[in-house]
């Protein structure tokens, strides 16, 4: 095992970009090349750059990596609040149960 798997938050970052990728794999067809596809990559990136965060030598290289994966914590919530705004009529797009997710 990794030291990074040890930790709750790479394994809560997990649980969190698996439940993004499910709902950009529900978004309707007209989203699939501009939402879907960026919720995706920002799923990605966010246990990703706590990985790469732990396995970097200097404390300063660490931080940067969590920076990036905090920033992609926003950028999926922003995702996400933009289509409520758009009205996209998706019961899976419920940010509150997202946001719950998260601070679990």
């Amino acid at each position: 095992m990794l030291s990074f798997e040890r930790l709750k938050v790479w394994e809560k970052a997990l649980m969190f970009a698996k439940t993004l990728v499910i709902i950009a794999d529900k978004l309707p067809t007209r989203y699939q090349f501009s939402f879907a596809d960026q919720l995706r990559r920002a799923a990605l990136s966010i246990p990703s750059n706590i990985a790469e965060g732990v396995g970097r030598k200097s404390h300063r290289d660490s931080s940067n990596f969590y920076s990036i994966s905090r920033g992609s914590v926003y950028e999926s919530i922003n995702i996400i609040k933009l289509l409520e705004v758009l009205n996209e009529p998706c019961n899976y797009l419920d940010l509150n149960y997202i946001l719950e997710l998260w601070s679990r």
